[in-house]
């Protein structure tokens, strides 16, 4: 039986409704998380951005206090980037992804200088360092450096960093806070032992559950694993197969929802790094023209992308001031009217979200 096509249109709203983008959902924060298999954490303020606007009456005191009690972490994981995750998810995928980052550090100048060191030494006295007090990567390479005094200080921490589990701390990632990227080793503060060897097979059908139907390739970009073909050939009837237009194989949950090409998406403000953006390896379900999507710096929720039509179509900041709270959107191409009304409306939202209280505005404008 020949599979079902699925049109780039009817890709990228299954994968907004996974991403929970086509209507907010009443879950609760860790069971956001988890369905959406962690956000992308690297600016510490981006996630609550990302929850803002899949949830229905998302407070940052939802998040975080979970981060406070340790319930939720920011960690290291998938393509050995920060993400936050609940305590739970950080056990099982840690271990998952542990090869990327080997892989990650191996490819890195840090392991070229510390060859013919004895890694699994500078892992079990880093840990030890770890326990006793959350450490920045500077401080945690001098007390290493206390041990090996003819090695590179920097090197030895990002060896620990990379090879050894662990999250960073508050007040780093609470809002409102900030503080630097103090690490703990993972298992000391979650209170919770890493999964020995996961299944590979739940992972990625976790992976289809957030992000929809999707090939191979698209679950390897997510993740930065390799050779995963071996794993979805086994996945059987655990998985639907469809083909896009380009007569790729695509895998999906059998049952899960595929809203209809007609159905109307609404505006979106996303955060840095949103991983709606960065989890396939053919993002044209949502980025048209192979744009490049902005990777900025910073602690996050001041800047990101915006959706008009479920699309990557221009991209917003905010300049907050003591008398106005502004919100500057830039697009690719000029909206229609009903675009640009619903566009203004939802920045009006989100300004109410991050600086409530204050005079907002919103500012359209085009790229040049």
């Amino acid at each position: 039986m020949t599979p079902a096509t699925l049109s780039p249109r009817e890709l990228n709203r299954a994968t907004l409704d996974r991403q929970m983008l086509l209507d907010r959902t009443r879950k609760k924060v860790p069971a956001a998380l988890e369905h959406l298999v962690g956000m992308q954490a690297q600016a510490p303020d981006a996630p609550y951005v990302g929850l803002w606007t899949r949830l229905e009456d998302f407070r940052p005191s939802d998040l975080a206090e979970l981060i406070e009690a340790r319930e939720a972490v920011r960690a290291p994981l998938m393509r050995a980037t920060v993400h936050l995750v609940t305590a739970a998810d950080c056990a099982t995928l840690r271990p998952w992804v542990q090869p990327v980052q080997e892989l990650t550090f191996a490819s890195q100048p840090f392991a070229r200088k510390l060859k013919g060191t004895d890694l699994t030494e500078v892992i079990a006295e880093g840990q030890a360092l770890l326990e006793d007090n959350p450490m920045t990567r500077p401080e945690l390479g001098k007390a290493l450096a206390k041990r090996w005094p003819d090695r590179d200080p920097s090197s030895l921490a990002y060896a620990v960093t990379f090879l050894l589990p662990v999250v960073q701390v508050p007040p780093r990632g609470v809002w409102g806070k900030r503080g630097p990227a103090r690490l703990a080793a993972a298992r000391d503060w979650t209170g919770r032992p890493h999964d020995g060897e996961p299944d590979p097979g739940p992972l990625i059908l976790r992976y289809l559950g957030a992000f929809g139907p999707a090939t191979t390739a698209d679950v390897q970009a997510w993740s930065g694993l390799t050779r995963l073909r071996e794993v979805t050939d086994q996945l059987g009837r655990r998985v639907r197969r469809f083909r896009d237009e380009g007569g790729r194989e695509l895998l999906d949950l059998p049952r899960a929802p595929r809203p209809g090409p007609e159905i109307p998406a609404p505006p979106r403000f996303l955060p840095e790094y949103d991983n709606l953006l960065f989890s396939h390896a053919d993002r044209s379900r949502v980025i048209t023209g192979k744009r490049a999507v902005p990777l900025p710096p910073g602690n996050g929720a001041a800047q990101g992308t915006l959706l008009v039509d479920g699309l990557f179509a221009g991209t917003w900041r905010t300049a907050i001031t003591k008398s106005q709270a502004q919100l500057q959107v830039t697009t690719f191409a000029k909206l229609t009217k009903t675009d640009a009304d619903a566009v203004t409306a939802e920045g009006l939202r989100l300004l109410a979200f991050l600086a409530p209280g204050d005079d907002p505005d919103v500012v359209l404008g085009l790229d040049d």
